[in-house]
């Protein structure tokens, strides 16, 4: 009767350790932080830093001096072609431009070899660089209140993926 008891013990306990080992392993891992090196002032860079923030990213914004930014997209290897205004680095890769969360998230998922991604320039609807509209969720589309009409303008981009050897490649179509 007591080996019975003993082997009921030793079940339940060795339950608790495989549940427990089940919950540890369904918990995703922590994003890495995010640091961005963006000109002073940028509405634009504070505007897609939040967005980060939004998707549970720690972000540093660290500002830089405008003559500093051609050095430090050298370094970090950015293809010049492919310049934006912000630059960051997360997770061994660089992100140039406002990129969408989603596709850093897919980046970081596949653990691609690659530099990192670029939105180059500044497309309008892009996170940080969108003006929403009450009747898009995901703020897609642009209202020009230059003239007396409202317009309503979208500009479709696209997210490179730059690989080892600077080529790109289309990452995501937004």
């Amino acid at each position: 009767m007591l080996i019975v008891r003993i082997l009921a013990a030793c079940a339940a306990l060795l339950g608790l350790a495989v549940g427990a080992a089940r919950v540890h392993a369904a918990e995703p891992a922590p994003l890495p932080p995010v640091v961005v090196y963006a000109p002073s002032p940028c509405l634009s860079c504070i505007d897609w830093a939040d967005h980060l923030r939004k998707a549970g990213f720690e972000v540093t914004v660290r500002e830089t001096e405008s003559a500093n930014m051609p050095r430090l997209k050298r370094w970090l290897n950015v293809p010049g072609g492919l310049e934006s205004l912000l630059t960051a680095t997360v997770g061994g890769y660089f992100i140039e431009g406002n990129v969408p969360v989603e596709d850093i998230l897919q980046l970081l998922k596949e653990k691609p070899r690659a530099r990192g991604l670029a939105v180059p320039g500044l497309p309008r609807g892009a996170p940080g660089r969108e003006q929403s509209n009450p009747t898009c969720e995901t703020a897609c589309t642009i209202l020009d209140n230059a003239g007396q009409e409202r317009d309503i303008r979208r500009e479709p981009f696209d997210t490179l993926l730059v690989a080892p050897d600077g080529r790109t490649s289309i990452f995501a179509r937004h």
